[in-house]
């Protein structure tokens, strides 16, 4: 009985990925839909919950910290349709919410006050996060396209890219004055520096291996984590770079076995927050890496962090297994636990409404 089971689950999972591969998105949206209307309260979050790889099993979730109410399944049960394959990322502009769905490549657009799916960006080949320049163009990174995909917001419609040859794998983006700085991650150590009037390459900035997340603190200075990669022989860092002259005035050493990643920064830009197994604090003036965490993982690495921009509240997600729904920690800014619950399989992007 124990082996039916399986094959039967085994079937009905890939029969589902196969379905929804040859489904349009029109035809998926006849099936159900549910009315958030009134429940995406300003204030809350979009949790995004990636999913395994090849299952297509991405979810959205929604919470309300007033209420500590929880909507998940958000996308399919509004829609009807499924989210798709590993989502990595999401932003709002102009009262849209745009779903960076990676492994599917494409981008999901929703209507942030009630969930709705308004259209979609396709033709990636493997999209992971989003910058908005203006009303009329974003930049989208890729994890292997070798380039910088250009799209207008008003028409959904990919006009340009910014070839990155050297650097397969574009990630975060930051943006000071008219200059993005963009983390190159797979085993590379390079920031690209692009003139957003024009969609040229001006310049890099050699970090340590595997540049990810960046944060800009109070003194405009660039701070970027850096995971080490695969080797270890390259230690990861957390350097901060001086924008006047994009040079790395400080690198803090980790040892050869930490992962720190993950890199946050609280609404008055002079405290970090970063993953290295538990969650760490550190003022953008301190002279060392903090010794012990704000809150300690019990299992594996946390996965996802983010701070609310409004309260400085932390929201920590533990993937557990990364088979079964993840849980999501929300802390205060000292690290104590106000609230925990479940959302989607690997939850990993927070994305706050204003």
């Amino acid at each position: 009985m124990a082996d039916s089971t399986v094959k039967i689950w085994a079937v009905t999972i890939i029969l589902t990925i196969l379905l929804a591969g040859c489904m349009k998105d029109d035809q998926w949206m006849e099936n159900q839909r549910e009315d958030l209307s009134g429940q995406l309260t300003d204030g809350g979050l979009f949790i995004v919950n990636e999913g395994n790889f090849m299952y297509g099993n991405a979810t959205l979730s929604f919470y309300n910290p007033d209420t500590k109410e929880v909507q998940n399944d958000l996308f399919f049960n509004v829609n009807g349709l499924p989210l798709g394959d590993v989502a990595q990322s999401m932003y709002l502009f102009n009262n849209k919410g745009y779903i960076v769905v990676n492994n599917s490549g494409r981008i999901y657009i929703i209507d942030i006050q009630t969930g709705k799916y308004t259209g979609k960006i396709t033709g990636l080949v493997s999209p992971r996060y989003i910058h908005f320049i203006s009303e009329q163009k974003a930049y989208i990174t890729d994890l292997y396209a070798s380039a910088i995909t250009v799209f207008d917001p008003t028409t959904n419609q990919i006009t340009g890219s910014i070839p990155t040859v050297g650097h397969a794998s574009t990630e975060n983006m930051i943006q000071y004055g008219n200059i993005l700085y963009v983390s190159c991650w797979s085993a590379d150590q390079t920031i690209l520096m692009i003139n957003t009037e024009n969609d040229q390459i001006i310049g890099t900035i050699t970090t340590a291996i595997q540049p990810s997340a960046m944060q800009i603190d109070k003194n405009n200075k660039l701070w970027v984590i850096c995971d080490g990669g695969l080797s270890n022989n390259k230690k990861p860092a957390l350097q901060q770079i001086n924008l006047i002259n994009n040079t790395i005035e400080k690198s803090f050493s980790f040892t050869a076995s930490d992962k720190p990643v993950k890199l946050s920064i609280d609404k008055t830009k002079s405290t970090l927050f970063f993953i290295n197994g538990g969650v760490f604090r550190m003022a953008i003036d301190a002279a060392e890496l903090p010794s012990s965490p704000i809150i300690q993982s019990t299992g594996l690495p946390f996965y996802g962090l983010g701070v609310d921009p409004k309260t400085d509240e932390l929201y920590v997600s533990d993937a557990i297994d990364y088979l079964q729904k993840g849980v999501i920690y929300r802390l205060n800014f000292s690290g104590e636990v106000i609230d925990t619950f479940k959302t989607g399989i690997i939850p990993g992007h927070f994305c706050f409404k204003p």
